[in-house]
């Protein structure tokens, strides 16, 4: 029962996230223009009066905007998002084609931020001794640095460095073979990296000190088992709870890498429609992005669950007292 709980306050936070970026998302583009001009196929168009009146009566634009606001919830709630205004084609056939590039990208990036991340955790921890003050501020100074440099800028130096002067990988971005995505995955993963290293860092200096470490030690564990066996696991528990946040920033940064390495996907589908005012593709790629996020925050949630037994004895607790009560 405290499963079931759990995974129906999960699914209605899942439906309220969705409910509120598709809101957020059509107000906002109604209020950039007139979605019939992109209809009609942009600005200057020489649409007859026939088919104003037949795009109009097709999309219900001839109704108040609270009735065209329902009927496009009505729409996502079916999951029938309709037709994009500017390719005449399904919006589920666009978002499908571009999806799996987008995740492929986002996915990689993430497994490379956390094994940097990991690296640069540990890397501090066994340089303790003569050299660990030195190391701990090149390493606290690195993580800065990566945690807040702006992507299109270390996307464009690494282009500049390995396109244009190396010449070793492709500027563009267009296939999935490991030269395509070298550059692209490393421009998405080491902002994230830079964080999840500090968040990291932290929880391993704070795991360093805890009873069951000196216990370890006590043992006669050397340091290297005692950070293997005992502190590291403790330390990526705060890290695993970001890993939602920092997968919805990667899907939110691939916007910004793919069209700057003119890599077809989700992102760049995304900006493109953005651009043209294609409603039903924003609205349909926006809830695509917000589906995806609540699912790999349920599934960080469940393993912090398994990773963690203190929050398995508290769940355990808290049904403790619900099982007195019946009985």
């Amino acid at each position: 029962m405290t499963t079931l709980k759990w995974l129906a306050a999960k699914l209605a936070a899942a439906i309220g996230v969705v409910w509120l970026v598709a809101t957020l998302v059509f107000f906002a583009l109604r209020a950039s223009g007139d979605p019939l001009e992109a209809i009609l196929g942009g600005p200057g168009s020489q649409a007859s009066e026939e088919s104003v009146r037949a795009a109009v009566e097709a999309y219900a634009l001839d109704q108040p905007l609270v009735s065209q606001y329902l009927l496009q919830l009505r729409d996502i709630a079916t999951l029938q998002l309709g037709d994009s205004f500017a390719r005449r084609q399904p919006v589920a056939d666009l978002l499908w084609a571009a999806l799996p590039s987008t995740l492929l990208l986002a996915a990689i990036a993430l497994v490379l931020a956390w094994i940097l991340a990991v690296a640069g955790a540990v890397v501090q921890s066994v340089s303790r001794g003569r050299f660990g003050r030195a190391v701990g501020s090149v390493m606290r100074a690195l993580e800065v640095v990566a945690s807040v440099v702006p992507q299109f800028w270390l996307g464009a130096v690494l282009i500049m460095i390995f396109a244009s002067s190396a010449g070793w990988l492709p500027a563009t971005s267009t296939g999935n073979d490991p030269a395509s995505l070298a550059m692209p995955v490393v421009t998405l993963a080491i902002p994230i990296a830079g964080f999840l290293s500090q968040v990291s860092r932290d929880a391993l200096d704070t795991a360093d000190i805890a009873p069951f470490a000196t216990s370890a030690r006590a043992r006669g564990a050397s340091e290297l088992r005692v950070l293997l066996r005992h502190t590291l696991r403790h330390a990526s528990l705060p890290a695993i709870s970001l890993s939602g946040w920092a997968f919805g920033s990667l899907l939110s940064g691939a916007v910004v890498v793919e069209v700057l390495f003119a890599r077809p996907g989700l992102g760049r589908l995304l900006q493109q429609a953005a651009l043209a005012r294609d409603v039903p593709v924003v609205i349909g790629a926006v809830v695509i992005v917000a589906l995806m996020y609540v699912v790999v925050v349920i599934a960080t949630d469940a393993l912090e669950l398994v990773v963690d037994p203190r929050l398995r004895r508290a769940a355990r607790a808290r049904r403790a007292p619900d099982v007195a009560v019946g009985s």
